[in-house]
């Protein structure tokens, strides 16, 4: 098998795949993919290439517009970011035109704005942009990202054999530990597994990443966004249940303040990557946000949801035509955030009653009833009586309920 050399030196040491104690909430930050792509024409789009400027240019704004303060805190560098060889001794080296300081000096930059930095590389022989990817090369690029004080990975699976993915991932999370510095680990395990029909063994996974892709890349639109939460609702092998502090499923980046969606479906993809305990890394120009997005992104009500040290992921418990119906626990103990989703193209806002029980909501003394975005009290409410809800079209209503 292609992976015999590494699988071979992993072979001589014990240790569990994945101890690292990090992400115990959902990792908070940027990437670069969904919005600046592989642009590496930095003599035509100087501003929108794939060069050490934009990654400090953006730790620059996440560490002095509120967005560090609200908990965002990674800044990762996607596919394109490599030299086409490596150096003369193996090792990974970034495009020396687009990086000539090197990774290292970038990680001291964006670590002395109290951030911290993430890299991309990919299981295969080749990224996913034709760069040279980690195949017979795992336990030194683990080493070399550790060398140059990177704390995430994402590790992609293009130009690869899916069927060596259960040993593969597992030994690269082994040699990241092996280095001794802590470095979440992304995997994109899953996702290319179930594109080829194969079911994912989530146990496994989640005991080798901190966090894992399981659908398609999302793309600025709204039937991009509402696919990847239709896929989240039907919750095929049960993958939700596999999430919690350490682990977590990821839906893919937050796009809102990009071109595609409106102010109403920005508000769904926060309230929903709330709901769904997912990652919340931002792929989106900060230089030129709108305040109507940038203040969705620091809405301290909605990130409160989504980092909510339980760590258990929501799910959809009913649909009303046209309207889901989603809950997820939450602190304190028998809290619930709710989201009314309404996915349909009408007119008018949709307009539904339901008995609170029905949303798990059993707490014989009631509830207090809040809505989310703008932490408006809804008043209260009691097993048995119901609760009315107006939903825009591609809209949502967040709200959370208090026992009493």
């Amino acid at each position: 098998m292609l992976l015999l050399a590494s699988l071979c030196v992993a072979s001589l040491v014990s240790v569990q795949a994945l101890d690292n104690g990090l992400a115990l909430t959902p990792p908070m930050g940027w990437l670069n993919w969904e919005r600046f792509r592989c642009n590496i024409d930095c003599e035509n789009f100087p501003n929108d290439c794939i060069r050490e400027e934009l990654f400090m240019q953006m730790a620059d704004i996440i560490a002095s517009e509120g967005y560090k303060d609200a908990g965002y805190e990674y800044v990762n560098i996607d596919d394109c970011w490599l030299a086409e060889e490596r150096d003369a001794n193996g090792r990974l080296q970034p495009d020396p035109d687009r990086f000539p300081s090197g990774i290292p000096a970038l990680a001291k930059y964006i670590h002395g704005k109290g951030l911290k930095i993430g890299i991309y590389q990919d299981f295969g022989v080749k990224t996913c942009g034709g760069y040279p990817g980690s195949e017979f090369y795992m336990p030194v690029d683990a080493q070399t990202f550790a060398d140059w004080q990177i704390d995430y990975v994402k590790f992609d699976g293009c130009n690869s054999d899916v069927r060596d993915f259960d040993e593969g991932y597992t030994v690269m999370s082994r040699f990241l530990n092996l280095t001794g510095r802590p470095m979440v680990f992304s995997c994109e395990w899953p996702d290319y597994q179930t594109r080829q029909g194969i079911e994912p063994n989530y146990t496994a996974i989640r005991s080798a990443c901190n966090l894992w892709r399981n659908h398609d890349d999302i793309q600025d639109s709204w039937q991009s966004l509402l696919g990847i939460i239709n896929f989240y609702g039907e919750d095929t092998y049960n993958f939700s249940s596999y999430a919690g502090p350490g682990g977590w499923n990821d839906p893919d980046m937050v796009i809102v303040g990009d071109f595609g969606l409106s102010y109403d479906q920005q508000r769904v993809q926060m309230a929903m990557w709330a709901i769904m305990a997912s990652p919340m890394l931002m792929s989106v120009d900060l230089r030129h946000i709108r305040p109507e997005s940038k203040a969705l992104l620091q809405n301290r009500n909605v990130l409160s949801i989504n980092q909510d040290p339980m760590g258990i992921q929501g799910k959809r418990i009913m649909e009303i035509n046209p309207v889901q119906i989603w809950t997820r626990p939450i602190s304190p103990k028998g809290t619930f955030a709710v989201a009314f989703l309404n996915p349909s193209e009408g007119g008018m806002p949709s307009t539904l009653s339901v008995v609170v029980d029905d949303l798990g909501l059993t707490n014989g003394s009631g509830y207090n009833v809040t809505e989310t975005f703008d932490g408006v009290s809804m008043g209260t409410v009691k097993p048995g009586q119901n609760i009315t809800i107006s939903v825009n079209p591609e809209g949502v209503y967040l709200f959370t309920a208090t026992p009493l």
